[in-house]
């Protein structure tokens, strides 16, 4: 477990490795803000949904202690507030979000209600244990890399180096430690391999349950598109795949790789004002000392994160 004095020291470790109070954690230089700042993210949050259902824990968390079927454009935006405020915010804030990301992770404890893979019925389940953030961890980071290279020019050895290197920093926000995670790339990269493999993945029914609810739930004007679905499946491993029982065919997939063709021919063209989220764009005006936000920014905010700025939560 992940104890409030140990997200302490975890934190004391960020400070030291920060950019800078302004820059925040990882800075403009950063791979990780050359990443997340692309709009693209969006195409991997289904996949690193899934994958996140897939162990257990989180399946059962979600059903017992979320609202994202009451509220779900509600808990879109609560979910990328918490991190683009620790990617993209200053670091007082960076800080700040993740505390309070501890602190909702220590309410979220319960039993599995079946025997799944490894786990047996009535197990217990706990959302600040290690082995599950790092798990939550790796679905974001991997998730994040694999959509960008499906659209933009791939990343060089040298630079998925780097982004890991920011990634295990990444992870301290979480309370993980550096014996915590995987020490370089390749590590990481087999390490993920490995646990889409084994038995702690396994779509369980409330897994089932939460995906069906998410794709096909009962708000039409809510559902993702069908290609959408599609990108989402076809980014799993068949196993988990197959596990969650996605009915896609054919047309199906020609649809998806449509829809990314038809993105990777445009989506570099548009205009970086629209290209980049609005919190990457915060960040920036904030480098530059602008305490006033574009018309553009406040509007891009408030889609990806529900509120005109991202501080104005954190500092309150």
């Amino acid at each position: 477990m992940v104890s409030e004095s140990d997200i302490e020291l975890a934190l004391d470790f960020v400070r030291a490795r920060a950019a800078g109070p302004v820059e925040g954690i990882f800075g403009p230089g950063s791979m990780t803000w050359r990443i997340d700042r692309e709009a693209i993210t969006f195409l991997g949050a289904g996949r690193a949904l899934l994958l996140q259902l897939a162990h257990p824990w989180v399946a059962a968390a979600v059903l017992e202690h979320s609202r994202s079927f009451a509220d779900p454009i509600g808990r879109f935006h609560r979910t990328f507030n918490v991190v683009f405020t620790m990617v993209f915010g200053s670091l007082d804030a960076a800080v700040t979000a993740a505390r309070h990301l501890h602190h909702r992770h220590t309410m979220i404890v319960g039993r599995l209600p079946e025997a799944i893979g490894r786990f047996e019925s009535g197990s217990p389940y706990r959302a600040n244990e290690v082995a599950a953030l790092r798990w939550v961890h790796a679905t974001l980071v991997d998730t994040a890399l694999t959509v960008h290279d499906l659209i933009l020019p791939p990343f060089s050895v040298e630079e998925r180096e780097r982004y890991w290197a920011e990634s295990r920093l990444f992870g301290a926000l979480f309370g993980l430690t550096s014996s915590d995670l995987p020490a370089d790339w390749d590590a990481f990269a087999a390490y993920t391999a490995a646990m889409m493999q084994s038995d702690t993945l396994s779509v369980s029914t409330a897994a089932r349950e939460a995906a069906r609810q998410i794709f096909t739930g009962s708000r039409p004007w809510l559902r993702p598109p069908r290609w959408y679905q599609t990108l989402s499946a076809e980014l799993l491993p068949d196993r988990l795949r197959t596990g969650f029982g996605f009915d896609l065919d054919e047309r199906d997939r020609r649809a998806a790789e449509r829809a990314v063709a038809r993105i990777r021919r445009i989506y570099p063209k548009i205009p970086t004002q629209l290209r980049y989220v609005g919190p990457y764009q915060e960040a920036q005006a904030r480098l530059h000392g602008r305490r006033q936000l574009g018309w553009t920014t406040r509007c891009l905010n408030r889609a990806w994160i529900g509120r005109p700025q991202l501080d104005d939560r954190w500092n309150r």
